[in-house]
């Protein structure tokens, strides 16, 4: 009798067939010449007008900005860029990347600390936001290249590419002849997690374009796709799926102005593909839950609770219809990652006839390493191996849960200028992520937690954080929390402590109330805190508690920082 194959196995038998690109030069100029005239960004004017920009036109803007990094003497030197999601960005992340070594830093960091990243990666050219640009000129004395080159976006951005595009035209086209070694560092990324302590991250065009080729393999972009970009392009996660994947796959990309015009950008440009992160899937959920209850008939109305199963089904089609305007009538998938869905949204969508994959990836891996797919989906996991991965559980536990370790072309090169830590991290080829895990007979990988954040108690118990904040996350009556273990005065046990920043409103509806009291805040969440005890085991417990009048500081993809100001105990109930 025939064995039957994993869903793992299968999966490798049903890839979608994809052409190799080892670096970024080569991707630019195959997209060119294979989509020339297609769209490949659409650009919201001053005026509101939305223009587009050809796969032809973007390849001679990134020539263009490449000459003119070269006539300026920065072949192979490292070239920062920063700034909100833009045209100009992307220009210059790939101008940047194929002249030299490209260095994007986060636009949301305080300018000591670009500043640090300049000096240590030993920038000579920074292009990006007059914004970002003038809080390093304002500290220009703590720049140590004097000759570092200030492009801003805004002011001198426009005749740098009007200077190199003449000059190709008058034949320097020393672009054109730059062979990108593949394997040598293109891309130093500077991380800080969730865990404190910035990093660089050394990758590769291998790297990168490998992870686009395996993504690539498991959810087919249509030519037709456009890919509404929101999460911020400094981060691989973004730059991977969301700007360098579309560009290969010859479909389009626009830019989102703002987390406040999310909305109404999707109803100007009616993206296909929207990269998020759980919280935003959160929201959109939220409301769409929120406007159904609103707009069905009375008698198929539930309050606070999604309808939609108890519905008919042509007013499901209906449903369905109206959904899919609201989000701009040509949404097809919801790709979602930096933390875990919440299966039961992720459920509700499918049933609304929109894909929601979800995916693990980390900027060291460039960044994906699981993912669902076009063929197999599993609403709880993180997914399956993308194309010429493998990941396994090192040192498993009882439960099967062990330390998630990675192997693949997608592996980075190393830290920068960190031999001790890179080879405490790659380690035989295998890369420690840090993360916890474990994988079902099929292949499907789980996320448990970080092994820096796992609680361990007097007696050997292992508490993953992430597990006790599911349970009250997923209360209304709170809108975020961190579990944390605690010591009390001299006992040398390890108590489970709460953080938790309320959601005001909810408790406003849930009380009756429209100003509740401190007390009253108190009581409804201790009776959370209770129910959420209730359902599990006592070492699990959570012993004490503190309310936080304020959100929890985040990294840019939205995870809760597990370092800083997040870890300040506030404790009043044991």
């Amino acid at each position: 009798m025939k064995e039957k194959l994993s869903i793992a196995d299968q999966l490798k038998q049903k890839y979608h067939q994809t052409e190799e690109v080892t670096n970024f030069k080569e991707m630019l100029y195959r997209s060119s010449n294979l989509y020339r005239s297609r769209t490949a960004f659409k650009l919201k004017d001053e005026k509101g007008n939305i223009n587009c920009v050809t796969y032809e036109d973007f390849k001679k803007d990134v020539i263009g900005l490449g000459t003119s990094l070269i006539e300026k003497g920065f072949l192979n030197k490292r070239i920062a860029v920063i700034g909100k999601n833009s045209y100009k960005w992307c220009v210059s992340y790939l101008a940047a990347s194929i002249v030299g070594i490209v260095v994007p830093i986060d636009k949301e960091l305080p300018s000591d600390d670009v500043i640090n990243f300049m000096n240590v990666s030993q920038t000579v050219c920074i292009l990006g936001d007059c914004k970002n640009i003038d809080s390093v000129l304002d500290s220009i004395e703590k720049v140590e290249n004097p000759d570092t080159c200030f492009i801003s976006f805004e002011k001198n951005f426009d005749d740098l590419l009007a200077d190199g595009k003449k000059s190709y035209e008058q034949g320097n086209h020393s672009f054109d002849k730059i062979e990108v070694n593949p394997d040598e560092l293109r891309i130093l990324l500077f991380t800080s997690g969730t865990t404190g302590n910035a990093k660089g991250v050394c990758l590769s065009q291998r790297n990168i374009c490998s992870n686009i080729l395996s993504t690539y393999g498991i959810v087919k972009v249509k030519r037709s796709d456009l890919f509404f970009s929101i999460l911020p392009l400094h981060h691989t996660y973004e730059c991977t799926l969301g700007f360098l994947l579309p560009l290969y796959s010859g479909a389009s990309i626009c830019h989102c102005e703002g987390l406040r015009y999310i909305v109404k950008n999707i109803g100007e440009f009616h993206p296909s593909v929207i990269l998020c992160v759980p919280l935003l899937l959160e929201n959109v959920h939220k409301n769409i839950i929120k406007n159904m209850n609103q707009s069905l008939p009375k008698k198929y109305q539930k309050e606070k609770e999604n309808p939609f199963d108890g519905l008919p089904f042509y007013i499901k089609k209906i449903v369905q219809r109206k959904v899919k305007n609201t989000l701009g009538g040509r949404l097809r998938v919801f790709i979602v990652g930096a933390a875990a869905a919440n299966p039961d949204i992720v459920a509700d969508f499918k049933k609304l006839k929109l894909m929601t994959l979800q995916g693990y990836g980390l900027t060291e891996c460039s960044p994906l390493v699981a993912g669902n797919t076009d063929f197999f989906q599993k609403d709880d996991a993180a997914g399956l191996p993308i194309p010429n991965v493998e990941y396994k559980i090192d040192n498993p536990n009882d439960e099967g849960i062990g330390e998630i370790i990675v192997k693949g072309p997608n592996v980075m090169l190393g830290y920068y200028e960190d031999e001790e830590k890179t080879k405490q991290t790659i380690i035989d080829g295998w890369f420690h992520t840090g993360d916890l895990g474990k994988i079902d007979e099929n292949g499907y990988l789980y996320i448990t937690g970080r092994c820096k954040s796992v609680i361990v108690t007097k007696n050997g118990k292992n508490i993953y954080p992430e597990e006790v904040e599911y349970y009250l996350n997923d209360n209304p009556l709170i809108s975020e929390s961190l579990v944390l273990g605690i010591q009390k005065g001299n006992d040398d046990e390890t108590y489970i402590n709460a953080q938790i920043y309320p959601n005001i409103e909810a408790i406003k509806e849930y009380l009756k109330s429209s100003v509740p009291t401190k007390e009253e805040i108190w009581k409804a969440i201790s009776d959370v805190v209770s129910s959420v005890n209730k359902r599990l085991p006592n070492y699990k417990h959570i012993k004490s508690f503190g309310i936080r009048d304020k959100e929890f500081e985040k990294t840019t993809t939205q995870k809760i920082k597990r370092y800083g100001n997040n870890m300040q105990i506030n404790k009043k109930s044991d």
